[in-house]
């Protein structure tokens, strides 16, 4: 090839590289940006977050480790998640099979053509019986061949897309573990649920033999004529509505037990647990580290990390479109014009290559549309993005306040309801000594049972709030 004609192709890929560089429409990449703050609560810096505990360690009921075990082993979304996680693997696989390797294959074919009376299809071997003769009027032709077609990727389309399938392979095993995150969390609610549930219905067994000894007390003083059948009548409803209340407590430990039952998937069946010693239990202080931490334990936030990095790699891919793909393809096999001479070897023997080199021209226009797709779908990741570090930010300062909160809101209850047990004493003396009315005996020992249900709810919330802080520090999954 002369000098001349190298410097003219050199001037035509050039030109052809610049036109297809001014087709390329401009389009935007926004960079994720969420500055947090230094740490959680002015002048409080800690380096270790309790997000790195494990969950068998984190909680020490050892019943509500079993019943955490089973479900992260057994909850149906965990088992569709898995599979998700496979499908996506399997697509890397998929993926770096497209530039790595050929496509290969076999096929075999038949068909004829009927040349026209004045042409002339080839010439004949001279070994060919059929030398010297005419052309039939129909022509067979009879082929079976190894094929192979193989894409060069010159502009790491295949390669971007196969690290494209690597990220989203990724994010979904984060997704797995956010979920696997809030099953434990949601496990754990329903469990301190129950323990609630049934001290309150110890409370209130306990209120109930209070009031049907006092309603024997108040028979007692109506034979001496020192109170009257409307005391009777009042107490008699007040127990009758108490012991109402019991099976509603029972159905409502049926619910929730239920509930546990299908977080771990299976059917309906008692859930052991340690219910006594619920109320002088203590939650677990929390260390909750600093506030950049939370990128590395949130399972969701390395979720959406990973998939802005996927959706940036994807504009690359959809700008690759815009230019020519080279494909190779290449065959080895038999041809013949009749059956019977199909595997005759060398004479059937063919065999062909070709470099093909396409470029895009009519469909540009979907091409430049999915391009934009690919930055709009990069900018709606990096919001995404945005919002689950904010998301996770305000989740632990909700918690954190919380936490304090009730652990003052508890303290006072604990002082209400040692008063007003205290007062059920001082009031059925009075009462006795008639001193006061049969009403206030009455009210106090109404206002001590919702008092002390109160302090059960308290707990739990104290409880709860412990398990949501757990979770939104990133824990809980490990």
């Amino acid at each position: 090839m002369t000098m001349k004609n190298k410097t003219f192709r050199l001037m035509a890929l050039v030109v052809l590289g610049l036109l297809l560089q001014g087709c390329i429409p401009k389009v935007a990449i926004k960079k994720a940006d969420v500055p947090l703050p230094a740490t959680f609560e002015p002048d409080v810096f800690e380096t270790t977050s309790t997000a790195t505990v494990m969950r068998k360690d984190f909680f020490d009921d050892p019943a509500l480790s079993d019943l955490l075990d089973i479900a992260v082993a057994n909850n149906k979304e965990i088992n569709i998640m898995l599979q998700r996680i496979t499908i996506a693997q399997n697509e890397i696989q998929a993926r770096r099979g497209q530039y790595l390797m050929p496509l290969v294959g076999i096929r075999a074919g038949a068909g004829g053509d009927k040349v026209g009376e004045f042409t002339r299809f080839g010439a004949i071997e001279e070994e060919l019986p059929l030398a010297g003769k005419h052309f039939p009027t129909f022509l067979g032709d009879f082929r079976f061949e190894l094929f192979s077609t193989w894409e060069v990727d010159i502009w790491k389309r295949l390669r971007n897309a196969r690290q494209v399938a690597v990220l989203e392979y990724m994010a979904s095993k984060e997704g797995q573990n956010f979920l696997v995150t809030n099953l434990v969390a949601d496990v754990a609610h329903s469990y301190y649920e129950l323990l609630a549930l049934d001290n309150h219905l110890e409370i209130l067994e306990q209120n109930i033999r209070i009031q049907e000894n006092a309603l024997e007390m108040v028979k007692q003083l109506l034979l001496y004529a020192r109170t009257t059948a409307l005391a009777v009548k009042r107490y008699e409803a007040e127990v009758a509505k108490n012991k109402s209340n019991i099976y509603k407590i029972k159905q409502d430990i049926t619910v929730v037990e239920n509930r546990i039952n299908f977080l771990l998937g299976r059917t309906p069946q008692p859930i052991q647990r340690a219910s006594s010693g619920f109320m002088e239990q203590n939650p677990k202080v929390l260390m909750t580290g600093i506030p950049s931490q939370l990128l590395q334990n949130r399972p969701d936030i390395r979720q959406a990390e990973l998939e802005l990095s996927a959706a940036e790699l994807n504009i690359k891919v959809a700008r690759a479109n815009f230019f020519p793909t080279f494909n190779i393809n290449a065959g080895v096999g038999f041809e013949a014009f009749a059956v019977k001479y199909l595997f005759n070897t060398p004479q059937s023997l063919a065999a062909a290559v070709a470099g093909e080199l396409v470029a895009p021209v009519i469909n540009r226009y979907a091409i430049r549309a999915e391009y934009k797709n690919a930055s709009a779908r990069q900018i709606q990741a990096a919001y995404e993005y945005e919002q689950s570090i904010i998301n996770a930010y305000v989740e632990v300062a909700n918690q954190i306040s919380n936490i304090d909160k009730l652990k003052k809101n508890y303290q006072l209850k604990t002082s209400q309801v040692e008063a007003l047990v205290q007062s059920i004493d001082v009031a059925s003396q009075l009462f006795k000594s008639a001193r006061t009315d049969y009403l206030d005996v009455l009210l106090t020992q109404r206002d001590t049972l919702e008092a002390k249900q109160d302090l059960i709810e308290t707990q739990q919330k104290q409880f709860d709030a412990m398990v949501d802080l757990y979770r939104s520090l990133g824990g809980g999954w490990q």
